[in-house]
């Protein structure tokens, strides 16, 4: 595998080692953030998910990068008002204009000693976007470590099952039109 991504393809960008692009956001929960329950509301959590892995995203690809898809937002624990939240977030994988984004959330009390407890996790993938909003390369990512190597394996299991489904969805609707049904807009 690592000779796959560290020479990449011909004309490809020179590749980047995840520990490049690796980021953290840091952000204390205050009242302005819950919901109805008293605990942070999950789009709150979900908008800084988005927000660290854009940064991963554009340090990586050296430029602009959309949200093309959010892949398997989890929330584990409930956060808090008051809890200090780092979300970590690295280049899992690339493509030829497509990164997967891994993210985790760290919640700990800010006014306590106490290890920070994972409280989320997330894969985003981002498209790299020129100035006209055109899909442009990004440099492979050189995994480091064995566990950016699993990250990578996993990112492309993650990618295969996207666009198998993606696939098997549009054969699925392209079947019921050929069969006369018609599905609301939703």
């Amino acid at each position: 595998m690592s000779d796959l991504v560290t020479s990449g393809r011909e004309g490809d960008l020179p590749g980047k080692p995840t520990s490049v692009s690796r980021t953290t956001l840091s952000h204390i929960m205050t009242a302005s953030d819950t919901n109805l329950l008293g605990t942070v509301h999950g789009g709150v959590i979900m908008k800084l998910v988005d927000d660290a892995a854009g940064a991963v995203a554009g340090r990586h690809s050296g430029g602009p990068a959309v949200t093309a898809s959010m892949d398997e937002m989890v929330f584990l624990e409930p956060v808090r008002v008051g809890d200090l939240v780092h979300v970590r977030a690295q280049c899992n994988w690339t493509g030829r204009s497509s990164m997967e984004i891994g993210v985790r959330v760290m919640a700990e009390r800010w006014n306590e000693s106490t290890p920070a407890q994972q409280v989320g996790s997330a894969y985003l993938v981002f498209a790299a976007v020129d100035e006209h909003g055109k899909p442009r390369p990004v440099p492979p990512v050189i995994p480091e470590t064995e566990r950016d190597k699993r990250r990578y394996q996993e990112a492309q299991i993650r990618r295969t099952h996207r666009l198998a489904r993606r696939r098997a969805i549009k054969e699925l609707r392209q079947q019921r039109e050929a069969e006369g049904i018609r599905d609301g807009d939703l």
